[in-house]
């Protein structure tokens, strides 16, 4: 059971939305599926009570302080919330020595520190021997990487749960239920188009605080008739000051920037291209969206001419999938500035797109026995294998084996256009082509004629 009791001043003050609508079970809670869907990992911890030293790593608003607060209301286990704000090593000690004497009578207690990154060495040194002995059990919570703001030797003793910033589904479904629910808004008489709650969703970039925050100051606004009050677009303009940025993720002008971003890199103009993003990320675009065109982009436009780039891409994909707005957009901004400099070649793209058009035509062509896998004495009696060649076992690396259907014999599908890297590729394949031409196969002999 949780220590924490409101205070009387508390009592009187009426709480913001975010607060009041917080989920007080699993049932409540708002996305991380990956972590508390039916079956995971952390769900199966919470619900048997067998909670460890752990530490949550999330953005901000995606639900880290209250996980640990719906463990507080589960737990047979003293809970104390602690602030790394506040907190110096002397209400350290002294809580750890309250820990250590409830463990003697076999008292389990559980110590949430947030913002656990402020702590400096000396503080979190303090948790140390308490955390090995036993004495308490710590939940962490940070925005910050654990690894770099973390104590080494406290961090290898707690298990890092990674929380992901909301998806817009999900938070237009928190945003739906704060309408009706009656800790949020259900004891009024709201209208509000579904669109506007996904322009909030959007605007709050996985951020569950921000989107209520939003709805809230909406609510406030709203034009009132009676007992109805109406949030129009207007409203939530001027909610999230930025009338002439608004967007419909869904409508032309969506399609149109992520358009012009594409087609800037494509024309090697890393200013254009970062305008574009600024355009879209400011009008509340996901950058994750973003992240997963651009990741499109390196080998679409770039593929072999420098293969960085898609590790690139990828880098900052997955920080906007961990840290979210408004810190990944200089990471989106290193991403599409390299791709906007790196040399182009779009010979990966026209390469899939020719053998898809030959693999849709020709759905039926058998592979040839030569390269079929031969794991039973049956598939071996029918030839399959039979004359494999091993490239290893060659001096060159090469073969004259044939890989392709009969009836796409010599057809070329990768064309490299020898720009940047690729170049060399562009090369080598030509050496390869010129030596299996030398070394192919003579052609079978008819003993008939």
């Amino acid at each position: 059971m949780s220590d924490y009791q409101p205070t009387i001043f508390e009592s009187g003050v009426p709480q913001p939305l975010a607060e009041r609508l917080r989920p007080r079970d699993l049932d409540e809670f708002c996305g991380q599926e990956h972590l508390l869907g039916e079956g995971k990992i952390l769900r199966r911890i919470i619900e048997s009570d067998a909670v460890g030293s752990m530490i949550f790593w999330g953005p901000p608003g995606v639900g880290k302080t209250t996980l640990a607060r719906i463990i507080a209301h589960r737990t047979r286990a003293k809970f104390i919330d602690f602030s790394a704000v506040t907190s110096g090593i002397k209400e350290i000690k002294g809580v750890m020595e309250q820990a250590e004497s409830a463990r003697r009578y076999g008292q389990k207690t559980i110590v949430f520190v947030d913002e656990i990154h402020r702590f400096n060495k000396a503080q979190q040194d303090a948790f140390l021997p308490y955390v090995e002995k036993g004495s308490i059990i710590l939940i962490g919570a940070t925005t910050e990487n654990p690894s770099f703001e973390v104590n080494g030797a406290l961090l290898s003793r707690c298990k890092v749960f990674v929380l992901r910033a909301l998806e817009t589904g999900d938070l237009v479904k928190l945003l739906k239920r704060a309408l009706t629910d009656e800790r949020g808004f259900g004891g009024k008489n709201i209208a509000v188009e579904d669109d506007l709650l996904e322009i909030i969703a959007n605007f709050a970039n996985g951020d569950a605080r921000s989107a209520l925050s939003t709805l809230e100051m909406a609510v406030l606004n709203g034009d009132a008739d009676g007992d109805e009050i109406t949030i129009t677009k207007d409203t939530v303009e001027q909610c999230t000051s930025r009338k002439s940025l608004l967007y419909d993720k869904k409508g032309e002008e969506h399609y149109n920037l992520i358009s012009a971003l594409h087609k800037s890199m494509r024309n090697s103009d890393p200013d254009a291209a970062v305008y574009w993003l600024a355009r879209m990320l400011e009008a509340g675009e996901d950058p994750v969206y973003v992240a997963r065109r651009v990741t499109r982009f390196a080998s679409e436009d770039i593929g072999l001419a420098d293969p960085r780039a898609l590790s690139v891409a990828v880098d900052a994909f997955e920080a906007c999938r961990l840290i979210g707005m408004p810190e990944c957009s200089v990471h989106l901004t290193e991403a599409v500035v390299y791709m906007s400099l790196a040399p182009k070649s779009n010979a990966l793209y026209a390469a899939y797109e020719s053998a898809k058009r030959d693999a849709l035509n020709m759905l039926s062509e058998p592979v040839p026995l030569v390269i079929r896998n031969a794991p039973t004495k049956l598939m071996k009696e029918l030839d399959y294998g039979k004359g494999y060649q091993y490239a290893h076992d060659s001096a060159e690396k090469l073969t004259n084996m044939q890989c392709l259907p009969d009836s796409l014999l010599g057809r070329r599908y990768y064309r490299p256009d020898g720009k940047g890297e690729e170049g060399e590729l562009k090369d080598r394949l030509e050496r390869i082509l010129e030596w299996k031409k030398r070394h192919a196969p003579s052609p079978p002999r008819d003993d008939k004629k």
